[in-house]
């Protein structure tokens, strides 16, 4: 099995694999590693480990060296930069006229490679674009389109919670987010009461999915006739966090019972259960 660090390059972000060769490094260590843009300056957040060898999608590249104070420095100057950089890049993307918002940038750590990351509603083609931006930066110069998601975890916010979002916090990867949860959780399907500052159904729908849909299971099903101390009824909706469901009584009351207190019968359907009314 081979034996990896996971390395960081900036908050929440994605973690890559390198090689530690015979190295003991830390977490919280600063690291200088080869990638597809030139070396760049991360830090450890696995310490060396082994996996297996299916959870390499690539060949391992080794770590080159221990961040230095001279590499701290560049890191630094470098971010100091970007919003200049930005700016000026704005000012070039203005007189292009092309629909795009510009997000972020970042350099790599020699300064030879800028990556700029925007967002737009279509697909752009910034041929010309980036042969003006290496012409002003004097600099190579690559552009990533992203998505509303990576949008708000570049540029940060609170969410309907109050909190820092947590995409910019510590969530690495999204995970599929689909209305069936907020089903599952009983959340009112209105849009604006489900999606986040991203306009994307909100990444927390997921969090407590798994624990409702297993609380469900432990309860009869909507439309299930029951009995219950008042009575013979049809379960007509699910509280899991209170471990209670409402019932229709044949009186066509409703009541709320816990589960402990219901007796289930064969399921039917809705016409069936119109028929008995």
């Amino acid at each position: 099995m081979p034996n990896i660090i996971g390395v960081r390059f900036k908050k929440a972000s994605k973690i890559y694999y390198f090689d530690p060769g015979e190295e003991d490094f830390h977490v919280g260590e600063a690291v200088v590693v080869d990638t597809t843009r030139g070396t760049e300056l991360g830090w450890i957040v696995i310490e060396p480990k082994q996996v297996l060898a299916n959870e390499i999608k690539e060949p391992l590249k080794p770590v080159v060296r221990r961040a230095g104070e001279e590499d701290l420095r560049k890191t630094e100057e470098h971010n100091k930069l970007e919003k200049e950089t930005l700016a000026r890049c704005q000012e070039v993307v203005a007189k292009s006229r092309l629909s795009m918002k510009l997000i972020s940038c970042n350099h790599n750590l020699e300064g030879n490679r800028l990556t700029i990351y925007f967002s737009s509603e279509g697909r752009i083609d910034f041929r010309d674009l980036v042969k003006e931006l290496t012409s002003v930066l004097q600099t190579k110069v690559e552009l990533r389109q992203v998505g509303p998601r990576d949008e708000a975890k570049h540029v940060g916010g609170l969410g309907r919670c109050g909190r820092t979002l947590c995409c910019s916090t510590y969530l690495c990867e999204f995970a599929p987010i689909s209305i069936k949860m907020a089903k599952e959780q009983n959340l009112p399907l209105n849009p604006t009461k489900i999606s986040g500052v991203c306009g994307r159904l909100l990444c927390c729908l997921s969090y407590e999915n798994e624990q409702y849909r297993e609380m469900k299971q432990e309860m009869p099903r909507i439309g299930q006739k029951v009995q219950t101390p008042s009575g013979e009824g049809v379960v007509y909706w699910h509280n899991p966090l209170k471990g209670t469901v409402v019932v229709e009584l044949e009186t066509q009351a409703m009541a709320e019972f816990s589960v402990d207190q219901l007796t289930t019968e064969k399921a039917v359907g809705k016409s069936e259960d119109k028929r008995a009314k």
